[in-house]
C-alpha cells in the first residue's frame, strides 16, 4: 500500500491521516509538539464547527465527543445603536437546522494522534524544514503540509491574486470562560458588531475541564479594540475582556457577572493576515510538497469557518488520493485538486473577506430586515454550515434586493 506523509497535526492533517489509515494506507505523521504538551499548551483556536463538517468526522469515527460537547443551536447577531449607547439598534435570531460544536483542540487533538497510533500510523515528534521535507519524499509516495504556522509555511508562495489583503485586518483575541450566563431558549454564536471598532462573539464550547463559553474578540487596527498589546496574564486578559463588553455590550456584560477563565492558559491574542497560497511547493531535489488546510488557505476567524475549511479540504484530498490508486502524485494531480477544493473555498473567503470590509447598503438592508423577517434571519444563519448560500445575494444588491421583497411578506 502506498506511503503518506502528512507534516502537521491539526484539523486537516489528522483527519486525512485517519481516514487514509482506515483505507489501509501507510501514514506518517510529523509534528512538532506531543499529545501531553498540546494537552498543556495555550489554547489556539474556537474553532466552531457546523454539521457539515461534523458529519465528516462521524463518517470518520472521529466524534468522540458528540455528547460530552455542548451544542450551538443558533446565530444570533446584534447591532450597537450608534447613537444612544447602552441600546441596540437591531437583534435577531435564528436556529441552525442542525446544531454546531465547539470541541477545544487541546481537547480533539490529542486524542486524534493516539488513534493514529492505535490505526498502525506513525507519529514522529520532530521540527520539519527543508531538509526533513526531503527526507519524507524521498521515502514516501506523497507529503503533504498541513501546518498553518511556522517559517515551513511561507516556503509556499502566496497566491497575491486571490488574496485580497496583505495585512492583518483585525486585532484577535478569544476568552475560553466559565460562569456565563447561557442565553435563553437556545443556545447561539452571539454575534455583535460594532461600527468603528470590530465585532464581538460568544458562544458555548467542550474545554479540558468541560463545558465553557468562548469570547472571541476582533477588533480594527488601530481602533479601541486593538488593545491587545502588553497584556500577558490570565489576570490581565480576563479584565480586558470584561472592559470591553462593559464598554460596548451591556447586554453581553449582564451575562459575564459572574466569568473565569477555565484555566491559565485558557486565553490568545494576535493577528495575522488572511492568505491563500499557492498548494505545490518544489524542493531542491525537485520533488514536491502538496500543502492544504491553512498552509494553504488561512482566513480570518470572524466567520468561524478555519476549521470547517480544513475539515472539507480534507475529506476533497482524501477522495482525490483514494482516486489516484496507483499513478504518480504528479505537480498537475496536485494543483487540480487544489482547484477542487477552491471550487468550495473562493465562497468560504469571499465571503469572509467581505465581512472585514464596512459593509455596503444592501448588506446593511438584509441584515437589519432579518430582524423581521424570520426566513431572511434564518437562511443567514445557515449559510455558516455551507457559504455557498450567500451566492449570489450577499455580494449583488439586485439580487438582495429582490430577496428581501421575497421574504418581507413571509415577515408580515
Amino acid at each position: 500500500m502506498r506511503r503518506i506523509a502528512i507534516v502537521g497535526a491539526g484539523q486537516s492533517g489528522l483527519q486525512l491521516a485517519l481516514g487514509l489509515l482506515a483505507k489501509g494506507y501507510q501514514v506518517t505523521v510529523t509534528t512538532n509538539r506531543s499529545g501531553e504538551e498540546i494537552r498543556a499548551g495555550k489554547v489556539t483556536s474556537s474553532q466552531c464547527m457546523f454539521d457539515a463538517s461534523l458529519e465528516i468526522e462521524r463518517e470518520l469515527g472521529l466524534n468522540f465527543w458528540e455528547e460530552s460537547c455542548p451544542p450551538v443551536e443558533g446565530i444570533g447577531l446584534t447591532v450597537p445603536h450608534p447613537e444612544q449607547p447602552g441600546n441596540k439598534l437591531f437583534s435577531w435570531s435564528a436556529r441552525l437546522e442542525k446544531v454546531a460544536q465547539s470541541v477545544d483542540q487541546r481537547v480533539k487533538f490529542p486524542r486524534w494522534l493516539e488513534e493514529v497510533e492505535r490505526r498502525g500510523g506513525e507519529v514522529r515528534l520532530q521540527d520539519v524544514g527543508v531538509a526533513e521535507l526531503e527526507e519524507l519524499s524521498a521515502s514516501h509516495d506523497l507529503v503533504l503540509l498541513a501546518a498553518g504556522k511556522g517559517e515551513i509555511v511561507n516556503l509556499f508562495t502566496r497566491d497575491a491574486e486571490r488574496s485580497r489583503f496583505a495585512q492583518p485586518q483585525r486585532a484577535l483575541a478569544l476568552s475560553y470562560v466559565t460562569g456565563m450566563t447561557p442565553v435563553e431558549p437556545y443556545s447561539r454564536v452571539a454575534f455583535n458588531l460594532i461600527p468603528g471598532v470590530g465585532e464581538y462573539f460568544v458562544f458555548p464550547a467542550l474545554t479540558l475541564s468541560g463545558p465553557c463559553e468562548i469570547m472571541v474578540f476582533e477588533g480594527i487596527p488601530g481602533g479601541p479594540m486593538d488593545c491587545w498589546q502588553g497584556v500577558s496574564s490570565p489576570e490581565q486578559h480576563l479584565e480586558r475582556s470584561l472592559e470591553i463588553v462593559n464598554r460596548y455590550l451591556p447586554w453581553e456584560a449582564e451575562r459575564c457577572r459572574n466569568i473565569a477563565l477555565t484555566d491559565d492558559k485558557g486565553f490568545l491574542s494576535g493577528r495575522f493576515a488572511p492568505t491563500i497560497r499557492k498548494p505545490v511547493l518544489t524542493l531542491p531535489s525537485g520533488r514536491h510538497v502538496f500543502g492544504m488546510g491553512d498552509a494553504v488557505a488561512v482566513n480570518d476567524p470572524i466567520t468561524g469557518q478555519g476549521s470547517n475549511n480544513a475539515t472539507k479540504c480534507s475529506r476533497i484530498y482524501m477522495d482525490a488520493i483514494l482516486a489516484r490508486g496507483d499513478q504518480a502524485f504528479s505537480p498537475d494531480w496536485m494543483n487540480a485538486t487544489f482547484e477542487r477544493f477552491w471550487s468550495y473555498a473562493q465562497h468560504v473567503v469571499a465571503w469572509t473577506n467581505s465581512m472585514l470590509l464596512p459593509p455596503p447598503p444592501h448588506l446593511l438592508k438584509a441584515l437589519a430586515t432579518a430582524a423581521q423577517s424570520p426566513e431572511l434571519a434564518h437562511l443567514i444563519a445557515n449559510g455558516f454550515d455551507d457559504p455557498r448560500r450567500f451566492v449570489p445575494w450577499w455580494f449583488d444588491a439586485e439580487q438582495c434586493e429582490k430577496l428581501i421583497e421575497r421574504t418581507l411578506p413571509l415577515a408580515a
